[in-house]
This record gives structure tokens, sequence and C-alpha cells, in this order.
């Protein structure tokens, strides 16, 4: 990497100091002169901005004896590159207490044994100074327009990130909320990427611009901001104090140049998503079906290709969130399901709102029986562990996923067949996951549309309804759990907590009530059909 800093030893080797000579401090010439400064006064502190390369006659500083030490001291707190001292009238020589203490703090003093113009040497120190500054920007100008070039071709964060890799011969990454996304040079970095991953996003200690110690090597962390937005981190495997202002200044419109290929992709994917969100409510929601829209979102039909349509209950997290805000979350939400679903090989296309995730769901079937429902319970388990409180949290939905379909014009009545699972589950009726679990409320959720269900459970259940309601008792309870035992009077009697007198109660007002043959076959289909239509009304 170019150095730009002018050092107490370049000083050395100019003309202008062929008579002066380095009578302390040697330790100190890689000292960086910033500017030269002529310093006469008694009271200097307030005059020193650190770096300087103090010119003095020693007039405010007793260098020929030991009682300079203190100023000398203050000059080194100042962090001053060194000092240049003129022999003769106020300070015939240096003392050795002097010479000693300067050796010490590596503080270079440099005495001119002749007089010397100090107007001179500042003109020839500061033409250097500023040459060296301009070329500096100069550089920083070429390499900020060969950023730009690369962050406009393919694998553009790559690219930066090799030449960075180049000017400080140092291992480089960048690195986002999403750990899968990390760019990293070389190609040995990547165990290294995982590691700072998990330190800088889960630990609240970690600050940008600070360095940090992994497996014991020193990491400096930049942010890479853009139209008020940290995208990401810059990571440099150096110890801050190692990086100068021209290091600074390189990585700054490095990370600048990042953030707005990111920013780039972060339109790209928006805009996407956009696309496909108008495409799959126009699936979702239109009666009349266009093979050739689906086609836009979805890989075309195949003899093993399929789909279920997966649909998530968010219950309404985001209603109140303003627009703006909403926007950046959609887009998180359909980034980490997206990647969920292709994890386990499904072509995911998705309509995100506030309230609910519409997720199309194809996948090529490899003839294993039902292992495809294995992968979608893998996504479901997957979702419900994401915890992003202010984007997803997994334990705060509901999942339902339609019955297995080939064709694409069957898209709409897979959506119907998704909300009536997240129904069964909101009533608290089924645990079910998949339509093809909800047994017989497929049935009845299509006749409770129709409005025709009250009717059904009033001719077969009203009696013990009406008993119940007048007396408070547990008539249709019993005869529900009774039914389920398979007319097990003894295991009833268990799960109803109840002795087997109150039991045998309880079954002869059943009877009294519904007749004796209500236990025959046709009756008791008809009845238990009655009672999951019972608990599908009263939801």
């Amino acid at each position: 990497m170019e150095r730009w800093k002018v050092t107490i030893k370049e000083v050395l080797d100019r003309d202008i100091f062929q008579h002066g000579k380095l009578i302390a401090g040697k330790g100190g010439t890689y000292r960086e002169v910033k500017w030269a400064h002529i310093l006469e006064m008694e009271a200097f502190e307030s005059f020193i901005n650190g770096g300087e390369l103090i010119l003095t006659t020693g007039s405010n500083i007793q260098f020929d004896s030991p009682a300079g030490i203190p100023k000398m001291k203050k000059l080194i707190e100042k962090d001053v590159a060194g000092i240049c001292i003129e022999l003769g009238l106020h300070v015939p020589h240096i003392s050795p207490a002097i010479i000693e203490f300067a050796d010490q703090h590596d503080f270079p003093i440099i005495a001119f044994e002749r007089v010397i113009r100090f107007v001179d040497i500042t003109q020839d120190l500061h033409t250097i100074l500023i040459n060296r500054h301009h070329q500096m920007l100069h550089k920083l100008h070429l390499l900020s327009n060969h950023f730009n070039e690369l962050s406009l071709e393919p694998n553009g964060i790559l690219k930066i990130l090799k030449e960075l890799h180049y000017h400080f011969s140092a291992n480089v990454f960048v690195l986002t909320d999403d750990a899968k996304t990390t760019v990293y040079y070389p190609p040995k970095m990547k165990n290294h990427t995982e590691s700072m991953h998990s330190l800088i996003y889960r630990s609240m200690n970690v600050n940008s611009y600070k360095e940090h110690v992994l497996d014991n090597e020193y990491y400096t962390v930049f942010p890479i901001k853009g139209l008020g937005h940290t995208w990401g981190n810059l990571c440099l495997q150096k110890r801050s104090d190692e990086l100068d202002e021209f290091s600074l200044s390189l990585i700054d419109r490095a990370a600048l140049a990042i953030a707005q290929i990111m920013l780039r992709n972060r339109t790209i994917e928006e805009r996407k998503q956009n696309q496909e969100e108008e495409i799959v409510q126009k699936l979702l929601y239109t009666e009349e079906y266009n093979s050739s829209t689906a086609l836009k979102i979805l890989p075309p039909p195949a003899k093993n290709l399929y789909y279920r349509l997966v649909l998530i209950d968010t219950n309404a997290n985001h209603l109140g969130t303003g627009e703006e805000d909403w926007e950046e979350i959609k887009l998180q939400q359909s980034m980490m399901l997206r990647s969920i679903f292709k994890r386990h090989g499904f072509f995911p296309a998705m309509s995100v709102t506030k309230d609910k995730i519409a997720i199309i769901a194809p996948f090529y079937k490899d003839g294993h029986g039902k292992k495809e429902n294995d992968n979608f319970t893998q996504v479901t388990n997957a979702i419900n562990q994401i915890q992003e409180k202010n984007i997803l949290d997994g334990q705060d939905l509901r999942i339902g996923i339609s019955h297995l379909q080939k064709d694409y014009s069957y898209i709409a009545r897979s959506y119907k067949e998704a909300n009536d699972v997240l129904f069964i589950q909101k009533s608290n009726i089924l645990d079910a996951l998949f339509y093809e679990d909800i047994g017989v409320y497929r049935l009845l959720i299509s006749i409770h549309d129709h409005g025709e269900l009250e009717s059904y459970v009033w001719d077969h259940l009203g009696a013990l309804i009406e008993f119940d309601q007048k007396m408070n008792g547990n008539l249709l309870m019993t005869l529900s759990v009774y039914l389920e035992t398979m007319g097990s009077k003894k295991e009833t009697a268990k799960r109803l907590f109840i002795v087997r007198q109150t039991l045998y109660h309880r079954l002869a007002k059943i009877e009294e009530l519904l007749g004796k043959e209500f236990m025959e076959p046709i009756n008791r289909q008809a009845i238990e059909l009655a009672i999951s239509a019972y608990r599908l009304i009263e939801y």
C-alpha cells in the first residue's frame, strides 16, 4: 500500500536540513510530520494540534538545563512530531538530561549549529506536504472512480474486495444481516466470516470504526451506509492504529461503492417482488386463469412438477405500520422466506400483505412417496424458528398448506384450501397443517359457507343443546367423548373425570333425548358429523 505521510527521516534528507543534526530521539524518525510551526511563546499548549515539527530558537524552553524537561514533556504529550533548535544566543548547547529524556521517549531533536531561516524550512516542508496531499487526493480520486466502475460489473463487491486486499495485503469481507450473503476475499476466509458475523450481529458491544479480536486476529469494522440506512459492515484484518488518513479515506470510498451496489440490488429486489406480488394476487383472486401470466413467475409444467400453496397468518402484527417502514419489512420478510423455501428445493412465488403471506411453492417430485410433506414440514419448522421481532416472529404465526396440485389453474382453489386449514386451526378444532389432514371439515366448511349447517346440527343435536343450556349440563361433551372412545364407558368416565354411575345417568338422559337407536351405525355417523359441525359453528 502506498504511503503518503512525511516522516522525520524524510525531512532530514531534504537539502534544507543539510546543516541540521539529529542529536536525540533517533528511534522516533518514523514520526509523521503534518505541518511545520514556528513557536517561541511561553504558553504554547493551546497552539499545538499534534504532528507539528516545531521550529524554535529555544527562548521559550530551557534546552541547556534539566529545567526544560517539563516543557519537553508537554510537547510529547501533545504528540508533536519533533523539534528543530537553532543553537546560539538563547541555547548555546543542549543539556545531556534533555537528550536522555528525548531518547527515552523517541522524541527527535534536530539542532542547527548555524543560522537558518525558519521561513525557508516552513516553505520547503509545506510545499512537500501540500504536494503529497494533492497526490493523495488524486490517487483517491482514481481509486474512487475505479471502485465505481467495478460496482457496475458482475460480482462488483468481490472485485472491490480484491482491490482492497491488494492495497492492504489483508483479509477483507462484507457482512450483512443475512450470514449467507457474506462476500469475502481471499477464499480461505470463509470460516472467519461466520465467526465474525456472529460477533457483530449478536454482540451489542461491537462498534464500527473500532478493532475487534477474533481468533487472536484484529479486525477493524466499517459501516456500509446509504440513504440513511446501514446496509452491512466492511471488515478489514488490520488494527485501527495501522490505518492512516489515506487508508481510512480509501476504505470509505470502497464502502460507498459497495453501498451503491447493495442499494441497486435492493431496488431490483423490490421491483421484482412488487411484480411478483401483482401476478400472485391475480392468480389467487382472478376467476379466469391465464397460463402465460403464471409462467412469468413459476416454472413451466412438467411431468414431475407439483406445487402446494402455503398461507401464513401473521396475526396482523403490521397493520399499524407506516407505508415506508412496511415496504422495508415486506422485502425483509420475502427475502427470509424465499431463502428458506429455496434451501429445501422449492421455487417460491409469493404475495406479502400486512396480515397474510401467500406462497406458491412448486417443486420437482422425486418419486419417494410423502417425502415432499417432510420438506414442507421442515420449511414450517424453519419459519417457526425465525425470531426477528420487528420483521417476522415465527412463534406468532399460523401456517396452512393446500392440497398437492399439478395444474396452475387450481391456484385460486389451493388458496381457499390453505385458508380452510387456517380456519380450523383458529377454531382450535384440529392442529392440522395440510389440507388433507382436516378430514370431514373439508366438507363441513363448504356447507357452512352456504349456511346449511345450523339446521343439520339442530336436527340431530337440538335436544341435547337445549338441555345443556337450560340445565347447565354436559350431555353434548359426554356424547362427544363417548363416541371418540368407541363406546367405552371406562375410558369415557376416565377422560371426563367422573365416576361410572354419573356416566350411566348421563347416557340414560342422552338416550331419552336422542332415542334408543342413537348408537346404530347410520345414526351414530350422522351424530358424529353433527358434533363436528357444531364445533365449526360455535367458533
